[in-house]
């Protein structure tokens, strides 16, 4: 039987407490989703730069908020884990905003979100205001009676012109007002080495999210160095397209099919995977 909205979003927090890492392979459609609980994980990631891809768009708020959202739904009536959604920065910048694509999160049936600091310039929204804006999504999951699992992400690492001791601070600093203001989670992109990854594990007040695949350690390393959440962001998506691209272009060029032989998983359990449930 399927768990209560409120039920997952409950598993998705106690989910960031232990007793391991809780790793989250990125789904962009309903077969992905399937595949990532087939194999055994607690809960689905979306990937909003799979999602954009997957229906024309480049990634960065370019989709809008009603497609976004009608993927979430997708995938997270195709589940029985939980879905965190991934929904960039909101869908505009000011606290409503957030609030708003909040109650669409939870009207998709996903119990948790991303909600990103940077904005459209490449630059960071306004500390205070992006402590507004998680402050908004707390809210309207309390007044949905969800208790929306909030993981708030900062870009700091990526802001151009700055070096890597102002873009570190920042990011800490960021990060632990954010759990101030009610996040769940703290994610920190753009990070992969081992040492600034242990540091910011040290230094930021909560459970620590960061990118895995390559080029960043193993799960097993990163579990060691404190960090509590592992999504793998738009790794899968990528991959999956490399393939793509190295079969058609295997195809054109030689005929052949080698690239793609020992992947093909069975039409036989495509179909039963993606059958409607009992």
């Amino acid at each position: 039987m399927k768990t209560t909205q409120r039920q997952r979003a409950e598993t998705l927090r106690r989910l960031h407490s232990g007793p391991g890492i809780l790793v989250l392979p990125n789904a962009w459609d309903v077969a992905t989703a399937r595949l990532v609980e087939e194999a055994g994980f607690a809960a689905v990631a979306t990937t909003s730069a799979g999602v954009a891809w997957a229906l024309g768009y480049p990634d960065g708020e370019r989709i809008s908020r009603d497609e976004m959202l009608d993927a979430v739904r997708r995938m997270a009536a195709a589940v029985r884990v939980p879905v965190t959604a991934d929904v960039e920065a909101g869908y505009g910048a000011t606290p409503e905003a957030a609030a708003e694509t909040a109650h669409g999160v939870i009207a998709a049936g996903a119990v948790g979100l991303n909600l990103e600091d940077g904005g459209s310039d490449g630059d960071l929204l306004d500390l205070g205001l992006h402590v507004e804006r998680v402050q908004a999504v707390r809210t309207a999951g309390a007044s949905a009676g969800v208790p929306i699992v909030i993981n708030a992400r900062t870009d700091a690492f990526e802001v151009k012109g700055w070096d890597a001791g102002r873009r570190f601070a920042e990011a800490v600093r960021r990060a632990n007002a954010y759990r101030a203001a009610g996040a769940d989670c703290l994610f920190v992109p753009h990070v992969s080495d081992g040492d600034t990854i242990g540091r910011l594990a040290r230094e930021i007040d909560g459970p620590l999210n960061i990118i895995a695949g390559p080029p960043a350690p193993p799960i097993r390393e990163l579990e060691r160095l404190g960090v509590r959440r592992a999504s793998l962001g738009p790794r899968v998506v990528q991959a999956a397209l490399g393939l793509v691209r190295r079969a058609v272009v295997e195809l054109r060029e030689r005929g052949t099919y080698d690239s793609i032989a020992d992947l093909l998983i069975p039409f036989t359990e495509l179909q039963r995977l993606l059958a409607p449930a009992p």
